[in-house]
Order: structure tokens, then C-alpha cells, then sequence
């Protein structure tokens, strides 16, 4: 069924239409933001994703997360099955990066369909931009730390001057990346993922050699304290995939009639396979070393020639992963109203976050603030992806996207005073479920009364994904999408 909003044609009479961006090219800046991208200049095919996907998690937070989970008490085969469950929430990944074909727009507009014109401000202010910079932030600070050491190999002195250098040249090559746009992703990572995948074969040699199989810990977990362990593990690994609802925002380019199976498997494999690789790595390293700081615990054991080349790969993979992040970040901010250009949009998130890295790591331990934050922030990000998950599969991947486009009070995703209900409420109840149930910073009743075991995952994404489909299939909108399916 042909869209209500068909793209601009030529004026009558043979009057030029209006200007548009030309094709994007890697070494040209993105001129498309939040706007629909026209079925003219739509290209590529859905296996492009995989290398977008697998550069950004063949990283530095792989390994550290995989020795964590031995840290917790888990045996090695015990860390091994919560790598593999945790990371099969990159499934949902996948299903959301359908949408950006289907609409031709980035998840920060599709979402609109969630949460109507306005409320999809609030949305994208909070869950996107705010969640954005402060993994931006812990981010930089990660690979920052990696590159003082690379300063300290190569016999200089990471002082406060070059410490300083180091974190903004390593965010101007991100920024970089992320303002060229999708075409410049596309290009690098590819390379960026074979270079990476090398230099962790390396590390994955030499950690096989120490690796103890049949590692158990001195005291093994059993009953409460197990369950717990457990669920608290698959909860950390899962919050990388669900942190990504952003995933239209690399298949918005891809042919409305791409397949979105592949669409949805090659974003699904590209992030799993590194993932669970990655995430294993730092387990069987765990068995070894004390993982508590990856970095410093693995030189011992690599050739001293490959030292630099490990540090580097650190960076390296740091880069990949925050070069996504403050792409959508910055469509986020334009999302939330802001009439600016993307470019503009990126740069600045760049120096809010370099300035949080700055503060963090110089002046006090504002990080450690972040990250706590972030622990908890696990009650938004499960909801969140839940409702919108919910909300492909509902329409069964049926969105207009010149719709989505129409802020006006007249277009069908105004909703009531600009905000779709059933989303706003779905998405309140499952973060209130989730925060009952949570046990991170603080202690939720329900988890206090099950003896510490933290539901907060299942429980906010149930909740918003049960109401949202209840409140929403007999949506006029929803049920037109399922007939044209």
C-alpha cells in the first residue's frame, strides 16, 4: 500500500523541487539527520550491518564484564552459560533495526509512533541523549586509561598536560567518525572489526595457554546466593544490547524492500558473535589472573612486543563502539527539538562528555557517580526496549515514515496532547515493576523479600511489553499496518 506521505515530486510546469543532499559519501559530512531518507538515495544490503555491529563489541568492556562474572563467584562453565543467555538480547537489536528500513528515519523518530510527537521529547532527552553521553563519558574514560599506559610503553610522563591531550585527541577521532556519519561507519568498520578480531586472536592464544577449565571457586554459590549471582550476571551482559534501541539508525539507508530477516540476523550476529567471544575471553582469562583490572592483569602473559599493539586494540575498539553512541546521541538531541544540524548535534554531545571524562578522571570521582547511576538506569533501558519491540511486532514492521515526520497536531502520531498513553504508561509501569524488584544501588522490597535476587529485568520488561500490546492492538493505526503486511 502506497504511503499517505509519498516523497516531494518535481513542481508543475517544470519548476525545480527543492534541493536535496546529495548521495552520501564516506568523505563527504552526512547531510540527513532526522529527516526521511528518500527511496533514491536508499542503498546497500543487510549484511553491510554485521561489521558495524561486531566492531563495536570486540572491546575492552567485553573482557572486563566476562572476568567480572567469575569475580562474582561463578564457576567458569556457570559465567560461560550467563555470557551466552545475556547476549541472546541482541535478538531485540535486531528486530528494532527492521524498523529503519520500513520508515526510512532513525529510531529517535520512529519511536514517535511509541509515545506521540511531544512525549517522544521526554523520550529521547532521558533515554537517549542523557543514557548517550554518560556511556560516551565511561567511554572515553575506559580507552583514556588504556592510552595513558600506551604514553607510559612509549617512556613519556602521563601527566595532567598530556592526559588531557590523549582524552581529546581520542575523543576528535571519534567525533569524527560519528560527524562524517553513516557513510564513514560503513567504510572503517569493516577494516576496524578484522583489525580488532586480530589483535584479540593474539590475546585468545596467549590466555588458552594459562586458562583453567575446570576452574570452581574455593566457596561455590549454591541456592539463593547463586540464583542471584546468576541473574545479576545476565542482567549486566544484557544491558549492552538493550542499551542499543538505536539500532534503525544504521539500516535507515537500506532499500524499503530489504529483507528483514537479514536485516534483523546480520544486526543480531554482528553484535552476538564478538560479544560472546569477547565476554568468554575474559572468563578464561579470570581462571588465570585477577581480572579486577583486565588491562594490567593480562600484560603479564602477552609477548612484551604485543603490549602496545593490545593497548592500542583497547582504544581502537573503544572508538568503534563510541562513535555509534554519539551518532545517535546526536540524532537524539535534534529529536528532542533542537533545530540544528546533526553535525552540530554530535560536537556538542562530544563536549559534554569530554568535559564529564575531564572532571571524572582529573578533578574527582564523578565517574564512579555515572556508572552507579547507570547500574540503576537498567529499570529504564529493559522497559524501553520492550515497548518498542513490542511495537514492530505488532505492526509487523509496517511504518510510514513521512508520517512520523508530521509534528503537526493533525498527523497521526499526535495522539492526545502529543502523547501516545498507552506508551507513556506501559513504559511507567514497567520501570515501576522493574524498581520493586531491583537490588543494584539499593535494595527493592521485592528483591528484599526473595533474599537479594534481582528480578528487575524480566519483571519491567514483562510489565511494559504485556500493557503496551494489551492497550495497543486495537489501535486504528496498528491494525491498518497489519493489514498492509
Amino acid at each position: 500500500m502506497a504511503s499517505k506521505h509519498p516523497d516531494p515530486q518535481p513542481a508543475p510546469g517544470g519548476a525545480p523541487e527543492p534541493a536535496r543532499p546529495g548521495p552520501e559519501r564516506a568523505g563527504r559530512v552526512e547531510a540527513h539527520g532526522i529527516d526521511r531518507i528518500p527511496e533514491s538515495e536508499r542503498h546497500g544490503r543487510p549484511r553491510d550491518l554485521f561489521a558495524v555491529w561486531a566492531a563495536a563489541n570486540v572491546n575492552y568492556l567485553g573482557l572486563v564484564i566476562g572476568g567480572a562474572l567469575v569475580l562474582m563467584g561463578l564457576s567458569l562453565w556457570q559465567a560461560l552459560a550467563v555470557i551466552l543467555v545475556g547476549n541472546l538480547f541482541w535478538l531485540l537489536t535486531g528486530l528494532l533495526a527492521t524498523s529503519g528500513p520500513a520508515a526510512g528515519a532513525p529510531s529517535e523518530v520512529i519511536t514517535r509512533a511509541l509515545y506521540g510527537v511531544l512525549g517522544n521529547r521526554l523520550n529521547n532527552a532521558v533515554g537517549g541523549w542523557l543514557v548517550s553521553v554518560c556511556y560516551f563519558a565511561l567511554n572515553l574514560a575506559a580507552a583514556s586509561t588504556a592510552a595513558f599506559a600506551l604514553v607510559e610503553q612509549a617512556g613519556l610522563t602521563a601527566d595532567t598536560g598530556v592526559e588531557v591531550a590523549v582524552i581529546l585527541l581520542i575523543a576528535a577521532l571519534t567525533l569524527a567518525i560519528s560527524v562524517y556519519g553513516h557513510a564513514m561507519i560503513m567504510k572503517l568498520y569493516l577494516p576496524i572489526t578484522l583489525a580488532l578480531t586480530a589483535a584479540f586472536a593474539v590475546v585468545a592464544v596467549v590466555v588458552a595457554g594459562h586458562a583453567d577449565l575446570s576452574y570452581r571457586p574455593a566457596e561455590p554459590l549454591s541456592g539463593t546466593a547463586l540464583w542471584t549471582a546468576l541473574l545479576a550476571g545476565t542482567t549486566l551482559i544484557a544491558s549492552a544490547p538493550l542499551s542499543y534501541t538505536t539500532s534503525a539508525d544504521f539500516s535507515r539507508y537500506l532499500p524499503r524492500t530489504a529483507s528483514r530477516t537479514a536485516v534483523a540476523g546480520w544486526t543480531a550476529l554482528g553484535a552476538f558473535l564478538p560479544s560472546v567471544l569477547v565476554s568468554a575471553l575474559g572468563a578464561f582469562a579470570a581462571t588465570a589472573v585477577d581480572m579486577t583490572d583486565p588491562q594490567k592483569a593480562l600484560q603479564p602473559l602477552l609477548p612484551g612486543w604485543f603490549t602496545p599493539v593490545f593497548l592500542l586494540a583497547l582504544v581502537l575498539g573503544t572508538i568503534a563502539v563510541n562513535a555509534l553512541t554519539a551518532y545517535s546521541a546526536g540524532l537524539a538531541l535534534q529529536a528532542v527539538g533542537l533545530r540544528i544540524r546533526r553535525s552540530v548535534s554530535v560536537l556538542f554531545d562530544g563536549a559534554v562528555a569530554v568535559a564529564l571524562t575531564l572532571y571524572g578522571l582529573l578533578v574527582s570521582r564523578f565517574l564512579d557517580t555515572v556508572s552507579n547511576a547507570l547500574q540503576v538506569i537498567v529499570v529504564l533501558i529493559g522497559p524501553l526496549m520492550a515497548v518498542y519491540a513490542t511495537d514492530v511486532l505488532l505492526r509487523r514492521g509496517r511504518y510510514d515514515g513521512a508520517a512520523l515526520c508530521d509534528e503537526t497536531p493533525a498527523g497521526p502520531f499526535w495522539y492526545t496532547g502529543g502523547v501516545n498513553r498507552a506508551g507513556a504508561l506501559a513504559l511507567l509501569a514497567g520501570v515501576a515493576a522493574a524498581a520493586l524488584c531491583v537490588n543494584t544501588l539499593y535494595t527493592g522490597p521485592v528483591a528484599g523479600v526473595l533474599g537479594g535476587v534481582d528480578l528487575s529485568l524480566p519483571a519491567g520488561m514483562l510489565v511494559s511489553a504485556s500493557l503496551y500490546a494489551a492497550l495497543m492492538r486495537h489501535d486504528p493505526a496498528v491494525r491498518a499496518a497489519r493489514r498492509e503486511a
